[in-house]
């Protein structure tokens, strides 16, 4: 790798090169990547360098410490999780051999007797995978509650008769259990104070349904006012909203792409934004996740190649990423992904569902959290389902995207308007957040969530855990690797009265299971203290800390212009 001016800071030292991709370096050393704030004089910076770096309202790409670490999974417990799924997919296999036959009681649904001879409707590795191995540990998802999720919720306590083919309840009531899993980032989600209140009081005057679409006699002044306050918010010039978060992304991606276009989809996006994308008929390629030489490869080759067989120019290049990564717990490297945006012409459509509201110092998401310009996003995209504590989602940006939208999308010719006081709740938690409320609540809420999810991550992996993620990141992945160990923490935490979600194939890798904790500012240091402490006992008795470096931070490079990686294909 050649040095150019880039690779160097400011005093001459020559700075670590860190790769920017997930994946640990070979070595099995723990990967941090840190972006530090360098202050470069003008005669060091090429002419394409100086206006990469215009980005930043300081000069600079990143003008705040960026940590992320990834720690390589370590070799005996790979090679033990490979181990577990190989004897698993055995006996799985010998118990349908067993079922086949009629040796073992068969409790999966079957065909009819009339249809034996049809194609199996679904026949896949899933359907064997989920019958076989999924169903084992089931019972640590999917369990009711019967309270707010708040920072400890109830739990109704189910038993199962027939090894977790189905479940009853016992009728009792698992009561304050601490709540590490729910997405209530800023604790909207809760049945008292204004939010509530406001939402009880618009019930009483609009009912709780609309029973038409936004273009019909569905459209109420308070959908409009919460456009007006979403774009406010965000600081751009129009919104608009839609009553569910999967559909926000799913159906309104083929509105602005289609055939001809090229969307670069980062390859840990969530369901709906591979949905979306597959729905518009695009051509689509996958980058590999928050790496920008891979961005930067795909982008060269369709700004060179353009479409495959004809080589006309693409319609449009749409990227397609994420704010938060909800089960890396990563943060989009937004200052870098806008750079590249600009120098090739693309647009960016930027999913904020985990980092609206969780991130920056007014709780503005991504943008806000590294100080950019939110003009320079194309699409903005979030959910009012977790930092609000609702429903729904919206779409911001341009007056004439939104526009476009209001007559080309889907969900919002065809879908139900959100419910009054869905809307309310939104509007009342979002005025609180920019302090409209004449109150410093949601400030404070705001710097609590960041203080918490530091401190919460931090500890952890002082306690010896694998941990995933930027350090900032509400959201914080716990490796466990083995299938049975996701049973085992999951079950032993919640004797210990703490509930967690566990993670598995195939929302992960097949040997990257993890428990995933999501930090709320209603968190108590009282109770994340106790939930520390618990974590430790459970990691002692099931051998989770598998760490075995100290994770030190290392200075990364600062975004070359001329310096290009090879990225093996």
């Amino acid at each position: 790798m050649t040095e150019s001016p880039s690779t160097k800071p400011a005093n001459g030292d020559v700075c670590q090169r860190v790769k920017n991709g997930l994946k640990p370096e070979r070595n099995g050393l723990a990967k941090s990547l840190y972006r530090c704030h360098e202050k470069k004089s003008k005669h060091h910076r090429q002419p394409e360098e100086e206006e990469v770096n215009a980005t930043s309202h300081h000069g600079v790409l990143y003008s705040r410490p960026f940590i992320e670490s990834y720690e390589q999974t370590p070799m005996l417990p790979a090679v033990f999780t490979y181990m577990s799924y190989g004897i698993l997919t055995i006996f799985g296999y010998l118990r349908d051999f067993l079922r086949y036959w009629k040796i073992e009681r068969c409790n999966i649904a079957g065909e009819k007797e009339e249809q034996r001879d049809f194609v199996p409707l679904y026949q896949d590795f899933e359907n064997f995978y989920t019958r076989n191995i999924y169903i084992r540990i089931r019972d640590n998802w999917n369990r009711p509650l019967c309270g707010v999720p708040g920072p400890t919720m109830d739990l109704l306590e189910r038993t199962s008769p027939d090894y977790n083919w189905t479940f009853a309840q016992s009728g009792r009531v698992l009561q304050d259990v601490i709540n590490l899993g729910s997405y209530n980032y800023l604790g909207f989600a809760e049945n008292k104070g204004a939010c509530a209140d406001a939402a009880a009081e618009i019930t009483m005057k609009y009912g709780v349904g609309v029973a038409s679409t936004r273009q019909e006699l569905g459209n109420l002044d308070r959908h409009e006012e919460l456009e007006k306050l979403v774009a406010r918010f965000l600081g751009v010039e129009s919104a608009m909203s839609f009553g569910m978060g999967f559909a926000t992304n799913s159906m309104n991606i083929p509105a602005l792409s289609g055939k001809g276009c090229l969307l670069l989809s980062d390859e840990l996006n969530h369901a709906s934004l591979v949905l979306g994308a597959r729905l518009s008929g695009s051509t689509i390629r996958v980058f590999k996740h928050n790496n920008m030489q891979s961005l930067e490869k795909l982008l060269r080759e369709a700004i060179v190649h353009g479409q495959p067989r004809t080589r006309r120019p693409w319609k449009k290049i749409l990227i397609v990423v994420e704010g938060i990564y909800s089960m890396e717990g990563s943060i989009v490297r937004l200052p870098e992904m806008i750079a590249l945006k600009k120098r090739y012409k693309a647009y960016l459509y930027l999913d904020e569902a985990h980092s609206i509201g969780a991130l920056g110092p007014r709780g503005r998401g991504v943008v806000d959290y590294f100080g950019l310009d939110p003009g320079d996003v194309d699409v903005m995209m979030g959910t009012f389902t977790k930092s609000f504590g609702a429903a729904g989602g919206y779409i911001a940006g341009k007056r004439e995207l939104i526009e476009y939208l209001r007559s080309h999308s889907h969900s919002a010719v065809y879908a139900s308007s959100m419910s009054p006081p869905v809307v309310e709740q939104v509007i009342t938690s979002m005025k609180c957040i920019m302090g409209e409320d004449g109150t410093t609540i949601g400030c404070d809420r705001v710097h609590q969530l960041a203080k918490n999810a530091v401190y919460f991550r931090r500890n952890l992996q002082k306690m010896g855990f694998i941990i995933y993620g930027n350090e900032d990141s509400p959201v914080v992945p716990m490796m466990l690797y083995m299938p049975a160990k996701i049973a085992a923490f999951s079950r032993e935490m919640l004797k210990r009265n703490i509930g967690v979600v566990g993670v598995g194939f195939p929302a992960t890798p097949i040997i990257e299971s993890r428990a995933r904790f999501c930090i709320s500012a209603s968190h108590t240091k009282d109770v994340l203290d106790r939930a520390l402490s618990v974590i430790s006992e459970v990691g002692d008795l099931v051998n989770l800390k598998y760490s075995r470096q100290k994770i030190q931070p290392s200075v990364a490079r600062s975004f070359d212009d001329n310096v290009f990686e090879d990225i093996d294909d």
